[in-house]
C-alpha cells in the first residue's frame, strides 16, 4: 500500500472523532486505531485500592434504550463502513430521501464516501423515513445508525 495513502488515513483519523479505520486493498490491509483513553478519575485511583466488584450488566431493555438514546421506533439503517455521509449525489441536488418520505426496499438512501469511493446505501425495508440521524458531510463510524424507517 502506498505510504501517502497511509499518511492520509492517519490525518483522517486525527481530524475526526473516529476510533478506528481499517482499509483493504486487494491482499493488503491497514488498520489504524486510537488507544482507549482512561477516564481521569480512574487514573488517579491506585490499582491496589480500586474496588474489585464487577459492574452490573444492563438488562436487554436497558441496553436497547441506551443504544437508541432518543431515536424513534423503527428499523435502523446503519453505516456498513467508516466514511463521510452524503445525503445527495452532489451539493446542488436534493437529498435522496427526507423525513416523512416513503421508500421502497433497494432504494438509495445516501452515499458513504470512503477512500474516494462513493458507496450507495440502500434501504433494506420498505416504509416511511421517520428520522435522518446524520447531517450531510459528517463523518460516520462503522455500524452507526443513519436512518430510522418505520415499515
Amino acid at each position: 500500500m502506498d505510504l501517502r495513502k497511509i499518511k492520509k488515513l492517519i490525518e483522517l483519523l486525527e481530524e475526526s472523532n473516529l476510533a478506528e479505520i481499517e482499509i483493504h486493498e486487494g491482499e493488503e490491509s491497514v488498520r489504524l486505531s486510537r488507544p482507549a483513553a482512561a477516564p481521569p478519575a480512574a487514573a488517579a485511583v491506585p490499582a491496589a485500592t480500586a474496588p474489585a466488584a464487577p459492574a452490573p450488566s444492563p438488562s436487554p431493555d436497558q441496553a436497547a434504550e441506551a443504544e437508541d438514546d432518543g431515536v424513534p421506533d423503527g428499523e435502523l439503517v446503519r453505516s456498513p463502513m467508516v466514511g463521510t455521509f452524503y445525503d445527495s449525489p452532489n451539493p446542488d441536488s436534493e437529498p435522496f430521501v427526507k423525513e416523512g418520505q416513503k421508500v421502497a426496499k433497494g432504494e438509495t438512501l445516501c452515499l458513504v464516501e470512503a477512500m474516494k469511493m462513493f458507496n450507495q446505501i440502500e434501504s433494506e425495508v420498505s416504509g416511511t423515513v421517520v428520522a435522518v440521524l446524520v447531517e450531510s458531510g459528517q463523518p460516520v463510524e462503522f455500524d452507526q445508525p443513519l436512518f430510522v424507517i418505520r415499515p
